[in-house]
């Protein structure tokens, strides 16, 4: 479904990403790990159109995309839950909902997909005439997702999903995304909290200074003994 191959993406005159080449087929949910200042966040957007690399190519469903802007990429089929989750805050929880059935396709079937939404989350459904500013932590990050998926959209990318959450609401998300995957989405995650984002995966990366330096089965990775010391604190 996804192909990266072997791109180099730079922030002004700064390289952040070498050679990458990485992969996500259809039905899948693939983990991208890696500390701070990794690049994880310059992949993503890398793939959504905000930055071009300057060498090697993106396909979707057989697409090049590396050059196209994100608004025809969302369109395409992708969609993304971005880290800080960076909701409308003075606007509804139904109006960002709103927000994100962008492309005609999704505004075609909005009534539909914000049921589906609240069926995920029955929360905000409760919530939805509230100021999304005045959420909490936790619900700010579901109407994130809510909002990612008004697009309908086939992969969807996620940016640090466990960050400032508590365990408790982290544990929630996660049940989601594995419904979400039982339901035909297809999954990007870009996570620090190796152990949980490894457990509801079917495969990594690991992404260290710009540069993928393993990969493999979720279980492989897992076993790593490098891994074990260095993500999972063990």
């Amino acid at each position: 479904m996804l192909e990266v191959n072997g791109i180099d993406t730079f922030r002004g005159e700064a390289q952040i990403l070498w050679n990458l080449t990485m992969k996500v087929e259809r039905g899948e949910v693939v983990t991208v790990l890696g500390a701070n200042g990794a690049g994880k966040t310059t992949l993503m957007e890398s793939i959504l159109g905000v930055h071009h690399p300057k060498k090697g190519s993106i396909h979707f469903l057989g697409e090049e995309i590396a050059f196209q802007p994100s608004f025809h990429i969302i369109k395409k089929g992708v969609s993304c839950v971005p880290e800080g989750r960076r909701i409308f805050k003075d606007m509804t929880v139904y109006e960002n909902l709103e927000m994100g059935a962008y492309p005609q396709k999704a505004r075609s079937f909005l009534r539909e997909t914000v049921e589906w939404v609240y069926s995920l989350f029955p929360i905000l459904e409760t919530r939805k005439e509230q100021i999304a500013g005045t959420l909490s932590g936790g619900e700010q990050q579901m109407l994130s997702i809510g909002r990612a998926l008004m697009s309908k959209p086939m992969l969807l990318l996620i940016d640090e999903l466990s960050l400032g959450l508590s365990p408790k609401i982290t544990k929630e998300i996660y049940a989601t995304v594995r419904k979400l995957h039982k339901e035909g989405v297809t999954i990007l995650l870009i996570e620090q909290n190796a152990t949980l984002a490894l457990r509801h995966s079917h495969r990594g990366y690991i992404l260290e200074t710009g540069r993928i330096t393993l990969q493999g089965t979720s279980q492989e990775i897992m076993g790593n003994e490098h891994i074990r010391k260095a993500y999972l604190g063990m």
